[in-house]
């Protein structure tokens, strides 16, 4: 663990290209971690997240590519090198957190210290002192099963820390809370990854996580990195419908000549800003409007539409739409009431033109949901 930490420099802590072949899965994908630095990575199930993380922990035998971390060597097949997961300077907190049920916090703390070479009472006092540092100094003699939900989740996150890991790696760390203590946990977490000096990647499919805990988003979707940046950056402008949704976008993919771009065989939707080429387009459902017969006036685009679903969405009323392109609508209760809607029924759609955002598109796998 030593040496490892002896080669760090002014790049990144973590550089690793993870191949892993699962039957007819393959994960491939790049990933490089500064100190100090908390990296998301976020994609909808199967996508490989998990695989990614087990990896890195040396649980999963990489197929290809490598693991450096502080500039050493983990995994390289090529070379036949691979690293036993407790060789690694890796912390991890597991979804189900994993402690041991027959110790108290305080030595569930401990063990790694002392699976490292500390004493009893120097892996204790470290244990303690790690304890107070997540507020349950007075929880050290409980029993797993005794502590609830939150409390096994800090316990778990201080036996990751004590190890002084080089890298720590969350898998779902707030997934088994609800939501009250999940609020006051994240809150929690997200001082003591500002405090770790080492590199961390969170595991997780909840946005909401990801965007307070995280300094940089990385989202994969079958096995490979379709988008990575800031939140800023993803939530203005992304590149596939599984990133629109998570950030809560209408996305559409086309060609753009001026102020029109071609989203479907005989649909094209007016943006406000000309381009040209393969574009996004993008706009929040809160910028659809619903009419029950063709408006007349500003909007640019209007068309005609059939409701497929309606749901409750915070204070809105989430509208499903098909029709020459896929759409959804967030309109407030009144307004539904007022217009009486329901599956099945035929409406107009329109969206003001300055109400969109159009980007040059990336190369990127397919929209699914575009027409």
């Amino acid at each position: 663990m030593t040496d490892i930490r002896q080669h760090r420099g002014p790049g990144p802590v973590l550089d690793a290209h993870l191949i892993v072949d699962r039957g007819a899965f393959r994960l491939d994908i790049g990933l490089r971690i500064h100190a100090g630095e908390v990296v998301g990575l976020l994609g909808p199930n199967g996508a490989g997240k998990t695989t990614a993380l087990r990896a890195l922990a040396g649980l999963q035998p990489l197929t290809g590519g490598k693991v450096t971390l502080g500039g050493a060597d983990l995994d390289h097949p090529d070379r036949r090198l691979w690293t036993p997961p407790e060789r690694r300077p890796i912390g991890v907190v597991f979804q189900d957190y994993l402690l041991f049920p027959h110790l108290s916090a305080l030595d569930n703390v401990a063990f790694g210290p002392r699976r490292h070479g500390a004493d009893r009472h120097a892996a204790r006092e470290r244990a303690s002192a790690w304890l107070a540092r997540v507020g349950l100094a007075e929880h050290a003699r409980a029993k797993p099963r005794q502590m609830s939900g939150g409390q096994a989740q800090r316990v778990a996150l201080a036996r990751a820390l004590a190890l002084d890991p080089t890298l720590l790696l969350l898998d779902e760390p707030l997934a088994a809370l609800d939501a009250r203590t999940r609020l006051d946990t994240r809150a929690e977490l997200h001082r003591h990854l500002a405090e770790h000096a080492g590199a961390t990647l969170l595991v997780t499919h909840d946005p909401l996580d990801a965007l307070v805990l995280a300094d940089r988003l990385v989202i994969i979707e079958e096995g490979r990195v379709v988008q990575e940046g800031d939140a800023a950056t993803i939530t203005a402008q992304p590149r596939t419908d599984y990133v629109a949704r998570l950030v809560g976008l209408n996305l559409y993919r086309g060609a753009a000549a001026g102020h029109a771009v071609q989203v479907g065989d005989d649909f094209a939707l007016t943006i406000a800003d000309p381009l040209h080429g393969d574009v996004f387009v993008a706009f929040p459902p809160a910028a659809v409007a619903v009419h029950l017969l063709r408006p007349e006036g500003s909007p640019r685009n209007t068309w005609p539409a059939t409701i497929t679903g309606l749901q409750r969405h915070g204070d809105s009323l989430r509208v499903q739409l098909t029709g020459p392109i896929t759409v959804a609508a967030d309109i407030t209760q009144a307004a539904a009431a007022h217009l009486h809607l329901e599956p099945g029924q035929h409406v107009w759609v329109a969206v003001k033109a300055t109400e969109t955002r159009a980007y040059p598109a990336e190369p990127n796998p397919p929209l699914r949901d575009a027409q």
